[in-house]
């Protein structure tokens, strides 16, 4: 009898150890909230990535872009996040100075962006163009600059630069077109800004339902309208001022346990894998296009003939006084 009672002890031990063994790893990624929504590009490149690295990958979604980077410096070096996916080249010197990223390790990385791009620390995974969307069938005759921009009386929605890359891109665009005079340029818009959200999931859901005449997005935008629900009023307005470049980054945290993991996410997104993700879920250009070429509908959208776009240091020098003027014309 008590031979018997002990065999189903044993049993549980041995199926208890055999969990242990089998136990995958886990690779956490902290990135922006809609890059790990349902219709996001995070659920395809999880099941992708999973397949190819026999572990667990753990998207942790942290607001929008800056947060992203707020969050990081909280944490520092104790934080959870193997790698940072969704800053970008605004916020990327700002990164660097935290001292919290290790070297990607992937010399010359081939890429299809419309400028060169070297690194060492930060890889991009995909760019675009920001731009004002409006409605067709409710705009009839879209801005073509921001001059004309201010002096019409459309509504528009923004983001906030202190938190959301959108909303950060849009401050150096002004500031690249209009310099020292930004701070006026805001003054005179602010009147027709609805309201200024958080991050561009926000936003963006606030124009479809209709709140305001256009919305800060990306050139980009409109063939999410086109290709997922085959309407194709909306479209970007295109700026003779030329229109705000965003690439967007990862980067490997130095302190992470998971050094071999993450540094095969950092090479798998460079690869068919995670770039053929990006046109359909992201609605972005990827930053190596993928064997198949881009989706069709992206050949009917407007591809700006002037790229604006800071760097490195040149961004970080400009960016918390591109802000202030931004704040203080919104407050009075």
């Amino acid at each position: 009898m008590e031979d018997d009672m002990r065999t189903p002890i044993i049993a549980a031990g041995l199926v208890g150890l055999a969990s242990v063994a089998n136990a995958q790893d886990t690779l956490t990624v902290y990135t922006y909230d809609s890059f790990v929504a349902e219709w996001g590009p995070g659920p395809v490149i999880e099941k992708a990535f999973e397949a190819r690295c026999d572990c667990d990958l753990e998207f942790v979604a942290v607001g929008d872009g800056a947060e992203i980077l707020s969050r990081l410096r909280l944490e520092g070096a104790r934080t959870e996040a193997d790698v940072v996916l969704g800053l970008d080249e605004n916020l990327a010197e700002a990164a660097r100075e935290t001292a919290l990223f290790a070297p990607h390790g992937i010399e010359s990385p081939q890429l299809d962006l419309p400028i060169e791009w070297q690194d060492e620390l930060f890889l991009p995974f995909d760019w675009g163009y920001f731009a004002f969307i409006y409605d067709k069938t409710k705009v009839d005759n879209p801005p073509t600059s921001f001059e004309e921009l201010a002096d019409s009386d459309l509504s528009i929605l923004i983001q906030d630069p202190r938190s959301s890359t959108p909303g950060l891109g849009l401050i150096l665009w002004v500031k690249a077109v209009y310099g020292e005079e930004a701070g006026a340029y805001w003054e005179r818009l602010n009147d027709q800004i609805v309201t200024v959200t958080k991050g561009w999931s926000e936003a963006y859901g606030m124009f479809v339902e209709g709140e305001a005449d256009m919305v800060l997005s990306y050139t980009t935008s409109p063939a999410y309208h086109l290709i997922a629900e085959d309407d194709d009023t909306k479209a970007a307005a295109a700026f003779d001022d030329g229109h705000y470049m965003q690439i967007e980054i990862a980067g490997k945290v130095a302190s992470t346990e998971q050094g071999e993991l993450a540094d095969m996410f950092m090479d798998f997104m460079l690869t068919d894998g995670f770039q053929s993700a990006i046109p359909t879920t992201n609605w972005m250009y990827p930053a190596k296009i993928p064997t198949e070429g881009l989706p069709d509908g992206f050949e009917t959208l407007h591809e700006p003939e002037s790229a604006l776009i800071y760097l490195g240091a040149e961004a970080e020098a400009i960016r918390d006084d591109a802000i202030e003027e931004w704040r203080a014309a919104s407050t009075r």
